[in-house]
C-alpha cells in the first residue's frame, strides 16, 4: 500500500480554474497526493491535513493533525518559483491551443514532454527550498508544485 502522510488537502475557495484542462490538472494534483504521498515535516507526526495559500508572493504550508488541529506554519517566498510557474502557465495554454486546433500527435506530445520537464524542475526547487524542514519524495513535490501553480492563477 502506498505512503500516505497527507489525508487531506485543502485550497483556497473551490473557485474553478481559467480552463477545463488546469481544473483537471488540479484536481488529478489533490487525488494523486491523496492516493500515495510523503510528506514529513521535522519533529512532527503525521497523518497530517495541509493548507496551501498563496499570498503576498508567498506560499503558505498550514499543516494540522487529522483532527484540524495546526501543527506547524511554514512561509516560502515565491520568486525562486516565478519563472517555472509562468512558464508552465505558457505550455499549459500551448497544449490547450494545439489541441484545439487538432494539433499533430507529435507537436502535443513535446509540448507535454516541456510540461513534465518544468514539472520535473519544479519539484527539484521546492525539495531544496524544503530541506530540513519537510521530508518529500519527488513524486509528492511533483504534485504540490501543479498545487502552486493552479493557486497562482488566481492571483
Amino acid at each position: 500500500m502506498a505512503e500516505r502522510d497527507l489525508i487531506r488537502i485543502v485550497l483556497p475557495d473551490a473557485q474553478p480554474l481559467p480552463s477545463p484542462y488546469a481544473e483537471a490538472d488540479r484536481r488529478q494534483a489533490v487525488d494523486d497526493l491523496l492516493a500515495g504521498n510523503q510528506f514529513r515535516p521535522k519533529d512532527l507526526i503525521g497523518p497530517f491535513a495541509l493548507s496551501l495559500t498563496v499570498r503576498d508572493g508567498r506560499l503558505g504550508f498550514d499543516i494540522r493533525d487529522a483532527e484540524d488541529r495546526p501543527l506547524h506554519a511554514l512561509v516560502l517566498a515565491l520568486g525562486p518559483f516565478r519563472r517555472l510557474i509562468k512558464d508552465y502557465h505558457l505550455v499549459v495554454e500551448s497544449h490547450e491551443k494545439a489541441v484545439a486546433e487538432g494539433g499533430s500527435e507529435v507537436r502535443i506530445q513535446a509540448i507535454d514532454m516541456g510540461r513534465r520537464g518544468l514539472h520535473n524542475e519544479g519539484a527539484t526547487l521546492l525539495l531544496e527550498r524544503l530541506a530540513g524542514r519537510i521530508e518529500l519524495d519527488f513524486e509528492t513535490a511533483r504534485r504540490l508544485f501543479t498545487l502552486v501553480c493552479a493557486l497562482h492563477q488566481r492571483i
